[in-house]
């Protein structure tokens, strides 16, 4: 039996073997050409759509669908910045500008950077940016803490998540423009020409094509659909989940289960998602390619029910409502001193 044989290395190093062993790891290039190839058509035939219709009220649905698209095309930027598709990192670079930059607005450089932070450190209050209290509070101890705007937000942060998060489109597209700032920002100039041009594509197409009203109208709409669809896929990962301090030590693989969760709902949730629905693989092992995720899972789950890791799995709705009841906790000092 395994368990009589000495057991080399780490309990990760140990999974990790297992892993590669069912060959998870390797990249999957017919699966991303598919995608890839939807995704595109998906993006291009939206904005055909958005043309083809012109001067008409019948744009909001076509605003939401490009909501739709412009998410898809995000996740296959966060593909991109994990290296799950190509083995070139000049590749992936170049093609992370395109798709970010110039597709949908998003600094790649910036929220890679970011992103690589939240995974070296997930949920972490003091190292995670994800967990930062920027506007919301993700802790007590934060709203202890708290001043201005977070303060004011915190006591019914609960409340105000989902209408929040309508802004958090164009709060990407700020905070991308804000990091042009920064000297340590690689390919400045290049994120810089292609935002701009994303800008004045973008804003030139509706104003072309729609007075200024719609214009204004499909451009609320589809930025409020765009925030809320990407809201929707990378908060049930983490939020409800421990937040961890300076006084927790874990080791790798602790560290990165115990602190996501897998939604659960089949292939259509892993079409919705993007594969981040299997958080707890996906931050194990970041560089496995999004399609063989699914097939990590029962190796991953097995493995830490036998170290009595525990391995948290719900539906999504549960996954909000359990984000929602720990933003109400969180907030709650700052209801008890109002009171």
């Amino acid at each position: 039996m395994e368990a009589s044989r000495p057991q080399r290395g780490s309990d990760f190093a140990r999974l990790s073997r297992r892993v590669a062993e069912a060959g998870l790891l390797e990249r999957r290039p017919g699966f991303y050409a598919v995608r890839i190839g939807l995704v595109a058509a998906l993006f291009a035939g939206t904005w055909a759509a958005f043309a083809v219709v012109g001067d008409s009220w019948w744009q909001m649905p076509v605003a939401v669908l490009l909501a739709v698209a412009f998410a898809q095309v995000t996740l296959l930027a966060h593909d991109l910045a994990h290296g799950q598709i190509s083995r070139s990192r000049r590749v992936d670079r170049i093609a992370g500008l395109l798709v970010g930059n110039l597709a949908v607005g998003l600094s790649y450089g910036w929220w890679m950077d970011k992103h690589t932070r939240h995974h070296a450190n997930p949920n972490h209050e003091d190292r995670d940016p994800d967990v930062a209290p920027d506007v919301l509070i993700w802790s007590r101890k934060q709203a202890e803490a708290a001043r201005g705007l977070p303060r004011l937000i915190g006591r019914r942060q609960a409340w105000l998540f989902f209408p929040l998060l309508t802004l958090e489109g164009v709060n990407l597209k700020v905070s991308s423009f804000r990091a042009l700032r920064r000297p340590t920002l690689k390919n400045r100039p290049a994120e810089g020409l292609l935002l701009v041009a994303h800008v004045l594509l973008y804003a030139g197409a509706l104003f072309v094509v729609l007075p200024p009203g719609k214009a204004l109208a499909f451009l609320a709409v589809h930025q409020a659909c765009y925030g809320v669809y990407l809201g929707c896929t990378f908060a049930p990962n983490h939020k409800g989940m421990p937040v961890l301090t300076a006084q927790d030590e874990l080791d790798f693989l602790r560290r990165q289960v115990l602190t996501s969760r897998n939604v659960s709902g089949g292939r259509l949730m892993d079409v919705a998602l993007g594969g981040l629905n299997y958080q707890i693989e996906h931050h194990l092992f970041p560089g496995m390619p999004s399609a063989n995720l699914r097939k990590a899972r029962p190796i991953v789950r097995d493995y830490c029910r036998s170290l009595g890791v525990e391995y948290t799995e719900c539906g999504l709705l549960a996954s909000w409502g359990q984000a929602l009841r720990h933003l109400h906790d969180a907030g709650r000092p700052l209801r008890d001193a109002r009171t």
